[in-house]
């Protein structure tokens, strides 16, 4: 195989659904000789911030000389980005071989219980990862935790970012059916950490920590740093200063507190992997997650501000940076919301902000009508200038020269802004690979 034939394999997975469950991974993995039994791992679920929160655990045990491995999704451009080894993006190469190499074993599945695309995927980074010899491998969940297929592993330390409303029609819909989910990561004796603040939320978390014998540890987020740690659980060092998160690359409020659980981690685990003050240090200022609130500049010297906020949780979290940092400035709107987003809100929350607004479709079957999108705008702020695209490459052409364009709604729409902008190679139609639908035996195993 040659890899657009592998992507094209790939692709042809997405027929099988998502079918949530553990017993397809575990098996696939037992075939693969269980490659997760030879690695540690940092587990990382949540509504928003994992993957901000991967990023710093990665660079800074990267700081510490470790050999990490970095699972996360979706990709913004490339397939690659999914499995990458110090920050390098898994070769095409080695993609084919694993494909091939996991071939002969899909087909010992029965009809109706062929693995999935996550499923394979998750598999063919463990072995990619146990391959390498990663020292530490960061972790994400790709949906909820219990059921997902990243939870076959037994980490030195589960994290779970936040609890808000998002993909309800997989994970519930309410806080407390979503933290369940969420918090099915946790395993007996593992520690846990969380920033979860919502009452109900929070309560789950407790309860089934309670049940596991997980000690749990808790974030504030007022402060920005660790607000409590039981006296069993402390590693004996000193809490992180808070020059380390005022270092931080990342922009915006939320990224301190993703800051404060990464510090949080990195502590618990300081008897198992110590970690030195100015590794630390070095990580945080040096972690690079594109995508997420990042300020590009062109030629031309216009400014356009890139933040995946795909969510209600995440876009009040943009409106917020930008309300700080950006409060002077004559805003643009280009936006693209998927349709099982609550859409009608995000509109609500972000149109007030700009003088002018685009909306465009994302290159995705689930893609919110940018005629609807328009009129939700058009609700929510009647003196913007608002027109509905058909791409984005119109709306860029549209904008002309002004100063400052915000570009968000989803993560999809970021990765083809990457690309039209210049700031990743041109992809080989591998976004698409996002796209997945749960089977309606997925949703009875819920």
């Amino acid at each position: 195989m040659f890899y657009p034939e592998t992507i094209k394999f790939l692709y042809g997975l997405r027929l099988f659904g998502a079918k949530f469950g553990l017993e397809n991974t575990f098996q696939l993995a037992a075939l693969a000789g269980n490659p997760q039994n030879r690695l540690r791992f940092i587990h990382a679920a949540g509504t928003n911030g994992k993957g901000s929160t991967c990023a710093m655990l990665e660079s800074i045990y990267r700081q510490a000389g470790l050999r990490v491995g970095l699972f996360t999704s979706p990709h913004l451009v490339s397939f690659r980005e999914r499995i990458q080894v110090n920050r390098r993006l898994i070769a095409e190469d080695d993609i084919v071989r694993l494909v091939e190499d996991m071939q002969p074993w899909l087909k010992q599945f029965p009809d109706g219980h062929h693995p999935t695309f996550f499923e394979v995927v998750t598999v063919m980074a463990l072995k990619f990862f146990a391959e390498q010899q990663c020292d530490l491998v960061i972790w994400e969940t790709g949906l909820g935790g219990r059921l997902d297929a990243t939870n076959i592993v037994t980490p030195l330390v589960s994290v779970i970012t936040n609890i808000q409303f998002d993909h309800q029609q997989w994970l519930g819909d309410t806080l407390e059916k979503i933290a369940a989910e969420k918090a099915g990561i946790i395993k007996p004796g593992v520690p846990v950490i969380t920033a979860t603040e919502e009452p109900e939320a929070l309560k789950v978390i407790e309860e089934i920590a309670r049940k596991q014998n997980a000690p749990l540890i808790k974030i504030n987020s007022r402060e920005g740093r660790r607000a409590a740690v039981p006296k069993q659980n402390q590693s004996g060092s000193p809490t992180r200063q808070p020059s380390h998160i005022e270092n931080l690359s990342l922009s915006g409020e939320h990224q301190q507190l993703n800051a404060a659980l990464a510090l949080a981690t990195v502590e618990i685990l300081q008897n198992q992997i110590p970690v030195a003050e100015e590794q630390i240090h070095a990580g945080l200022q040096r972690v690079n997650w594109p995508g997420r609130l990042q300020l590009v500049t062109r030629e031309s010297g216009q400014k356009i501000l890139l933040d995946g906020a795909h969510n209600v949780a995440g876009v009040k979290a943009l409106r917020e940076a930008l309300e700080k940092n950006f409060s002077a400035t004559k805003r643009i709107l280009v936006l693209g919301v998927l349709q099982d987003k609550d859409w009608p809100h995000i509109c609500e929350i972000l149109a007030p902000l700009a003088t002018r607004i685009f909306t465009v479709p994302v290159s995705s079957e689930r893609s919110t009508h940018p005629g609807e999108l328009a009129a939700a705008c058009r609700a929510a702020d009647s003196s913007a200038e608002i027109c509905a695209c058909h791409s984005l490459d119109e709306a860029l052409g549209k904008i002309g020269q002004d100063d400052f364009v915000v570009i968000t709604g989803s993560l999809y729409l970021v990765g083809e802004a990457l690309e039209l902008l210049g700031q990743a190679p041109a992809g080989r139609d591998e976004r698409g690979l996002n796209e997945w639908t749960a089977t309606p035996s997925a949703l009875a195993r819920r």
